[in-house]
């Protein structure tokens, strides 16, 4: 659905990374962690096509929604220069999400910039009594956020790929070091890092794409990924979040 939404607020988090605090009555339709906005640049031809970005965090009592980004491309770095009052043309919510499953202890896994939707998911699990541990993997200091938000949720590890902050490598390192037994696994991020996890973990999860989308509805074909079957699905609609082993990573 399309909406124009108006902006409360926006500030930056980390090196190139905002929040965006959005309000609007289509804040109701977003049911699931793990579903993701399209937002159109501006009017002009200049960005033809939305940029998809997930949602972080929900608030229905107040019909806000928070995105987290990186301003990195042209697009982006646009929207990054858009103040509270402004307002920003989005689709939503698009996607399937996360399930919330019953459970009694989860491992919630996030690599950069796809921590984002793990903290909505992480509140609605622990809204359920399901305890939940993070492990949030960033290349440096510098890029890190959300860290004290997860803390109020659980357990939680950061994990820096140069050392400068909590422990040196990658999640993996960390989540090989957990004394913890755990149910399941939801995880976020780059590719590699979701392709390591499945291979390794011996557990069953969840895992979220990100991936570049033309239309963000299924019609163009643009983010197309095989799956274990030898077929291939669009991971705007069917995704972006699937079971473990789904995919061909």
């Amino acid at each position: 659905m399309k909406n124009l939404m108006n902006i409360k607020s926006q500030k930056q988090i980390a090196d190139r990374i905002y929040e965006m605090v959005l309000e609007g009555d289509i804040t109701s339709s977003m049911k699931t962690p793990g579903q993701f906005v399209h937002v159109r640049i501006a009017d002009s031809t200049e960005h033809v096509l939305r940029r998809p970005i997930s949602i972080a965090d929900i608030d229905y009592d107040r019909s806000q929604f928070t995105i987290v980004y990186r301003a990195e491309g042209a697009g982006t770095k646009k929207i990054s220069t858009l103040t509270a009052g402004d307002t920003l043309d989005i689709l939503s919510p698009l996607g399937n999400g996360y399930p919330l499953e019953q459970n009694d202890h989860v491992l919630i896994v996030g690599g950069g910039i796809g921590v984002p939707p793990l903290y909505e998911l992480s509140k609605r699990l622990n809204q359920m009594g399901v305890k939940t541990t993070h492990v949030l993997g960033f290349n440096s200091k510098k890029d890190v956020f959300y860290e004290d938000k997860f803390k109020a949720l659980g357990e939680t590890h950061v994990a820096t790929a140069d050392g400068s902050y909590g422990t040196e490598g990658f999640v993996t390192d960390v989540i090989r070091n957990l004394k913890d037994e755990h149910d399941i696994f939801y995880a976020c991020g780059p590719k590699v890092m979701l392709k390591v996890l499945s291979e390794t973990m011996n557990l069953d999860g969840y895992i979220s794409l990100e991936e570049r989308m033309g239309c963000g509805f299924g019609v163009c074909y643009a983010c197309v990924c095989e799956t274990a079957r030898g077929d291939y699905i669009k991971l705007c609609t069917e995704g972006p979040v699937f079971r473990k082993g789904e995919i061909v990573l």
